[in-house]
């Protein structure tokens, strides 16, 4: 049997999970958007062997993201999405990979808003040292108005551009009204205001991904961030996965040296390419 890639269906779910389930962590993603037993309308594209096993994957959406490629499956991946064109707004994932494919893609893809070449991977499976905020809890349904600008506000510092930008508003509130209803927003908020939130972005059985840390930037250099995050991977663990995880900027030292404080290790690194 020669090579090749194709579509994944539904029936190839077990395959793919074999692929993600040596390292839940740095797959979560991709185990949170397939682990259901259906691929719910994601675009994810196989590389088989020559003798039909499949070897690797990458998962095509707003975020493309390769599953275990390897330089031959790479190349495949880079000339199928050279003939489809880019969609979406990022390519992550373990930076090896991510940053040989970039590599492909680039002359055709035109010119990256931000490359983030090296990003650690951190991750810990036990409640931290540190004493948690006592005060971080689940956001409420009827927080959202208070939640989503603070949202808002660490995306656009964190990314460059806000995320309701070209009419993306509903939606983006949609989104944020659902990770709410999902009990995976986590705040300390302080008469109507935000001090301090985290919410988890992925979650598989075996691990869950934090995302979209922020500290009110007029309470910043007090020490909120570390006894906040304590607290968010305790809730993590019990409400969500086993496993906490998060990428963070190499360039963001208050930021690393807080997860360090709080217990977190790196486990890989990984890498963003922006548009």
């Amino acid at each position: 049997m020669t090579p090749g890639l194709r579509a994944l269906t539904a029936a190839d779910i077990p395959a793919l999970l074999a692929l993600t389930e040596p390292d839940p962590v740095r797959h979560c993603f991709v185990e949170s958007r397939v682990g259901s037993g259906s691929l719910g309308g994601t675009d994810v594209w196989g590389y088989f062997s020559d003798s039909g096993r499949l070897d690797s994957a990458v998962l095509i959406g707003a975020n493309v993201v390769p599953i275990e490629s390897h330089p031959e499956s790479r190349a495949a991946f880079a000339d199928r999405l050279r003939r489809t064109g880019r969609r979406g707004s990022s390519l992550v994932g373990p930076a090896d990979e991510v940053l040989d494919l970039w590599r492909q893609l680039a002359p055709s893809w035109g010119t990256a808003r931000e490359v983030r070449d090296r990003q650690p991977l951190l991750a810990m499976a036990a409640d931290s040292p540190v004493a948690a905020d006592p005060d971080v809890r689940a956001v409420r349904s009827d927080e959202i108005d208070i939640l989503v600008p603070a949202c808002i506000a660490m995306f656009t510092e964190e990314v460059g551009v806000s995320p309701v930008s070209g009419g993306s508003g509903a939606a983006y509130r949609a989104r944020i009204a659902e990770i709410i209803r999902e009990g995976r927003a986590f705040a300390r908020i302080e008469d109507g205001e935000v001090i301090f939130k985290a919410e988890v972005g992925a979650v598989s059985p075996r691990a869950c991904q934090v995302q979209g840390v922020w500290v009110n930037p007029r309470l910043r250099g007090r020490g909120l961030a570390a006894p906040g995050m304590a607290a968010v991977v305790t809730l993590a663990r019990r409400t969500c996965a086993p496993h906490v995880s998060l990428y963070v900027n190499d360039f963001n030292t208050p930021a690393r040296k807080a997860y360090a404080k709080v217990g977190f290790a790196e486990v890989g690194s990984f890498a963003t390419v922006l548009f």
